[in-house]
C-alpha cells in the first residue's frame, strides 16, 4: 500500500504531501451543478461553504462555474470567468491562504483563476479537449496517439506557462485505455513543464455504472503511471443507480466507495461531504498503521 507514498505537490509554492490523503471540496458557483447542496450563489454562501470545507477537514478547495452535469446549460466563457471572479474573491476573503483549484477546460479561464486569485491547480474536466466534450472521445477518435508538442491543448501549454499542477481527467471506459491514455498526455505535460499532474480516472464521464465499478475495483493498476490519483465518486450516478437513491440520500454510499478508493492508494478525494470524508483518510490511516501489526511474518508461524 505504501508503494506510492511520498508523493506532493507543488501548490502555490506550497508543498502538499500526498503521504496522507487529502479532501477537495467541491464549491459550485453556478445555478444548475447536479447536488443541490453544492449550489451556491450569494455572496454568504460562497463564503459560509469555503468555511466550512476548510473547517471540516478540506485542504483544497474545488471551485466550478460550469456544470457538467448531464443536460446542463452549456455556459459562455464570459459568463463562465464572470462567476468565477465572483467566487473566488469571496473564497480569498474568507480563506486567504486555502489551496484553491479551478474546475474549467478554458485556457483564458484558467489563466484569471491563476494570475488575478492565485488559484494554485488547474481542475480540467475535458482532459484537454478545449470543446469541453466530456465522455466523447477525442475529435482524432484515439486519445493516446502520440502527441506532440505542437498540437497540445491550449490548457496543457497553459498549465505549463502558469506552472502549477494539473489535474489529467479520462473519459476513458476501461483501465487499460485510462493508462494508455494517460501515459500519453502525462508524458506530453511533462516535456512542456508541467511538473505535477495528477490522473483522475473520471468517474461517470463516459462510463457506464459497470465501467465505474471495474475500475474503481482495479484502482490501484493505475499507480504503474507514478501519478497522484484523484477520485471523484461523491453522489453519482454509479451510487444512486446501484443503490436505487436519490443524490440527497447517496452520503453513504459516497463514504463506502470513498473508503474503498483510499483502500485502494486515492491520494486526493474531490467531495460534497467535506467532514465524512475526512473521518474515511482518518479511519484508513489508522488501518494502513496497523497493518504490518496484524499479521505475523511466514517465518513465525512454524
Amino acid at each position: 500500500m505504501n508503494a506510492h507514498s511520498h508523493m506532493s505537490l507543488n501548490a502555490g509554492g506550497r508543498l502538499l504531501s500526498l503521504d496522507v490523503p487529502q479532501v477537495m471540496g467541491i464549491l459550485n458557483v453556478t445555478p444548475d451543478s447536479f447536488y443541490a447542496g453544492s449550489r451556491k450563489q450569494a455572496e454568504a454562501d460562497i463564503a459560509a461553504r469555503a468555511n466550512e470545507i476548510v473547517e471540516q477537514g478540506g485542504t483544497i478547495i474545488d471551485i466550478g462555474a460550469f456544470s457538467t452535469r448531464p443536460g446542463a446549460a452549456r455556459v459562455s466563457e464570459a459568463e463562465e470567468a464572470d462567476r468565477l471572479r465572483h467566487g473566488l474573491a469571496v473564497v480569498r476573503r474568507e480563506q486567504p491562504g486555502a489551496i484553491i483549484s479551478v474546475d474549467t477546460f478554458r485556457a483564458d479561464v484558467a489563466r484569471m483563476a491563476v494570475e488575478e486569485y492565485g488559484v494554485a491547480i488547474i481542475n480540467d474536466v475535458s482532459g484537454g479537449n478545449p470543446d469541453g466534450a466530456f465522455g466523447g472521445a477525442e475529435t482524432n477518435d484515439d486519445g493516446y496517439r502520440t502527441w506532440t508538442e505542437d498540437d497540445a491543448p491550449p490548457i496543457f501549454r497553459m498549465a505549463a506557462r502558469l506552472g502549477v499542477p494539473y489535474i489529467l481527467m479520462s473519459s476513458r471506459p476501461d483501465t487499460a485505455s485510462i493508462l494508455m491514455e494517460g501515459a500519453a498526455k502525462s508524458q506530453l505535460l511533462h516535456s512542456l513543464g508541467v511538473n505535477d499532474v495528477i490522473l483522475d480516472p473520471g468517474f461517470g464521464f463516459g462510463k457506464t455504472t459497470a465501467d465505474n465499478y471495474a475500475i474503481m475495483a482495479g484502482l490501484d493498476k493505475l499507480h504503474t503511471l507514478g501519478l497522484p490519483l484523484l477520485v471523484g465518486i461523491s453522489r453519482k450516478s454509479m451510487i444512486t443507480r446501484l443503490l436505487g437513491c436519490t443524490t440527497d440520500e447517496a452520503l453513504n454510499g459516497t463514504t463506502a466507495l470513498n473508503t474503498a478508493a483510499l483502500i485502494k492508494g486515492a491520494h486526493i478525494l474531490r467531495v460534497h461531504d467535506v467532514g465524512q470524508a475526512a473521518e474515511c483518510v482518518k479511519i484508513v490511516q489508522a488501518l494502513k498503521a496497523h497493518a504490518g501489526q496484524a499479521a505475523p511474518a511466514a517465518n513465525d508461524i512454524h
